[in-house]
């Protein structure tokens, strides 16, 4: 499962705003160190180099990396998820191994990778954000989002072209989408494969465009989804992923999906931990002294409480059960805890005050206390401007 997994940036060893020189040294130290070539029969070192290789891949690619940052590895969850062979390992490679020595990245064959760059590519994911309120959240809700895709051109039926015409196959690539690329080292030799930069991989070039998708194959229209939001989603959390409504795939490949991630507002009284919830509750001064039912506020509409005589300020209630639902299983519910204030009254009537002093006079006789120790000798202290209001 995604939540099994370590933190990328912590995988690496960097910040998170690590730029791509330090992803790549990192990279680079930590590939060395756990290499399978490096630590034959070590299962753990092998474990800890796909570990380095996955973080990499996904952070050294800018749109991997910005799906990451905001729906962290749920962004790769239900077969969403990126492929080692879209993350260029050769030049890191080149320089740990020289060239040569025949490792076996994953499987790709001795002497490096070589994998084809113009086979088919899944398209990318779509990431949309959708707000929705504290109780929504809570609760669940569904939501009709709107999502600018794009949709195969009718004119050209996706070919790029002017109807009437036909691509060309790239004279730079000969149609494979790829060039060698020969550079002299200390070691000899080394060969790496490039993207060819004149058909950007595809292997054909569209001399006459379409005019309608610009030779793209594609137009961009908006569409519809209606996306449900499990009760006790969190903010930043995927709600839903809508499979091969993405991006569209390359020289055959699959469409990406379309991630639909929660961003949850504030509330005005309560805050959210986990699946508890918190907020502060007024008590007032008669009901703590001598108890008394009071009213509090929960995500569920109002509460009676039955508060003990003499409770203090700062009293934490725990309401069970109050809290927000277990996303997997809305019938499992945190806790809401209220934090008690006593409400000091500021404004009493003649009688009210009368009352008070009775209260004081047979309770401790507190408003007396300083007459009656200046008796005693224990002096004064004067109010000093600054200190005192």
């Amino acid at each position: 499962m995604a939540e099994s997994k370590r933190d990328y940036y912590e995988v690496l060893g960097v910040d998170k705003s690590a730029d791509e020189a330090a992803l790549k040294k990192a990279y680079r130290t930590l590939a060395k160190k756990y290499h399978p070539d490096m630590n034959p029969d070590n299962p753990e070192a092998e474990a800890k180099f796909k570990e380095v290789s996955e973080a990499y891949a996904v952070l050294s690619d800018p749109e991997k990396r910005s799906r990451y940052d905001q729906l962290g590895h749920a962004a790769f969850e239900g077969g969403g998820g990126f492929d080692y062979n879209s993350a260029d390992f050769s030049d890191i490679f080149s320089d740990l191994f020289g060239g040569f020595g025949g490792f076996d990245f994953f499987g790709t064959g001795g002497g490096g990778r070589r994998t084809s760059r113009n086979g088919p590519r899944r398209g990318q994911d779509i990431i949309q954000r959708v707000r929705i309120t504290f109780e929504e959240a809570v609760f669940g809700c569904e939501k009709e989002i709107e999502v600018n895709v794009k949709d195969e051109c009718k004119t050209c039926k996706g070919s790029g072209a002017r109807p009437g015409t036909n691509p060309e196959v790239c004279p730079t690539c000969k149609g494979k989408g790829q060039v060698v690329v020969t550079s002299n080292s200390l070691f000899g030799q080394i060969q790496t494969v490039q993207t060819c930069r004149d058909c950007g991989g595809k292997g054909k070039i569209i001399r006459d465009k379409c005019t309608d998708c610009h030779g793209t194959g594609y137009v961009t229209i908006k569409k519809k989804y209606a996306v449900k939001f499990p009760a006790g989603i969190d903010d930043g959390q995927l709600a839903c992923r809508i499979p091969g409504k993405g991006e569209p795939g390359s020289n055959g490949g699959p469409r990406g999906d379309i991630l639909v991630g929660a961003v949850v507002g504030t509330h005005s009284i309560f805050t959210r931990d986990g699946m508890n919830i918190y907020s502060t509750a007024t008590l007032p001064f008669s009901v703590a002294a001598l108890g008394g039912e009071i009213f509090i506020d929960t995500v569920d509409g109002k509460v009676v409480y039955d508060i003990k005589a003499g409770t203090p300020t700062d009293t934490t209630l725990r309401l069970r059960g109050k809290g927000v639902p277990n996303v997997k299983n809305k019938d499992s519910r945190g806790d809401h805890y209220v934090k008690l204030v006593v409400k000091v009254p500021d404004h009493l009537s003649s009688e009210a005050k009368e009352a008070l002093r009775a209260f004081d006079a047979v309770s401790g006789d507190y408003l007396n206390a300083t007459k009656n120790a200046a008796k005693d000798g224990i002096p004064k202290e004067k109010r000093k401007k600054g200190l005192f209001k």
